[in-house]
């Protein structure tokens, strides 16, 4: 029997703890993040305790799931394929399904780029007196969220628009 290394035991553990706590509070924070609530804020909800870092991934995960957040530009006409399956009979009365693909037009919603990662990667103290101007609430969205260093597009909700709004952007 071959004895696991360290490192296979950490990945275990890393995985055992990243499946707990998806079942334990993952719904929670993805209903939260929808309501509108701020990582810090869904931290200040929950009853039990979890990092900031781990919410924030977690409150991530879940807006690039659900398309608020893309980490790609926005197609300027996107198409969603829409799957069917129709029932057809034989010339002996055997049914069979026929498969049905339709593409539909989804209707296009506004992005706005995002470089708040790179932004803080170059200078934090530059970028922390720029959203000084922010609302507390719009700053704390911001710095809850683990922004990567390239653009991403974050959906034209009232609270990005307002942040854009705001910074001027």
């Amino acid at each position: 029997m071959r004895r696991r290394t360290a490192l296979e035991h950490q990945y275990f553990h890393q995985a055992l703890a990243d499946f707990v706590g998806d079942m334990a509070y993952g719904g929670a924070i993805c209903h939260l993040a929808d309501l509108g609530y701020t990582v810090e804020q869904i931290i200040k909800e929950l009853d039990y305790p979890i990092s900031r870092e781990r919410a924030g991934a977690a409150v991530w995960q879940h807006y690039l799931a659900k398309g608020i957040i893309l980490l790609e530009e926005p197609q300027a006409e996107p198409l969603i394929e829409k799957v069917s399956y129709v029932r057809e009979y034989g010339k002996y009365g055997a049914a069979h399904f026929r498969r049905v693909v339709e593409k539909e037009e989804c209707p296009q919603e506004k992005y706005y780029p995002c470089d708040f990662g790179k932004k803080r990667y170059q200078n934090e103290a530059s970028f922390l007196r720029e959203l000084e101007s922010l609302q507390r609430s719009d700053r704390e969205y911001i710095l809850g969220l683990p922004w990567p260093l390239q653009r991403v597009y974050h959906a034209a909700d009232q609270r990005m628009t307002r942040i854009m709004k705001t910074l001027g952007n």
